[in-house]
């Protein structure tokens, strides 16, 4: 063989394992990769039974109901909305209106099992995901009020008159 065959032999070879150890990569990480989707797009695309993801937006008004550990509940993003079947303990944040993320699967019936749900954690957080989609569907309100104390500075009067701490001394 020679130098020239010998080489081209190792790059091949090489390219060989390279492609060997990114097919197992992705084959390991394939079971622990979750996309995220908003119901509406769920409403374009239907997903398989048994595909893991997330899907995320408001819980709809008068939607929750509750038996025992089991609940019932809408994701919508005020376009569509994804029937979702959840067993355990929900957030302390979770509540009709707010922003949630469900992590799980549909079955055969369209419904979404949920694993996980996951809550905003104040008045004025919103995950990115949900943000986006609502944004997407042209129902979001950035300016929107929020049920929270209004803490900027049109809020006081006098904030011309208060003093910084270097003022006090």
């Amino acid at each position: 063989m020679t130098p020239k065959n010998a080489r081209a032999m190792m790059i091949f070879a090489g390219l060989g394992f390279l492609a060997l150890a990114a097919s197992l990569a992705l084959t390991a990480l394939e079971d622990n990769i979750v996309f995220f989707r908003a119901p509406s797009e769920l409403a374009e695309k239907p997903v398989a039974a048994g595909v893991a993801l997330r899907v995320g937006g408001l819980v709809s008004e008068g939607s929750v109901q509750r038996d025992g550990l089991n609940v019932r509940f809408e994701i919508t993003d005020l376009a569509h909305q994804v029937d979702v079947r959840f067993t355990g303990m929900l957030p302390d944040l979770f509540r009709e209106g707010q922003g949630v993320v469900a992590e799980g699967r549909f079955n055969a019936s369209g419904i979404f099992l949920a694993d996980t749900v996951l809550a905003k954690h104040d008045e004025t957080y919103m995950p990115p995901e949900v943000a986006d989609a609502l944004k997407a569907s042209g129902r979001w309100q950035a300016d929107a009020a929020h049920p929270g104390r209004d803490y900027s500075d049109t809020a006081y009067p006098d904030v011309a008159d208060r003093k910084t701490g270097a003022e006090v001394k």
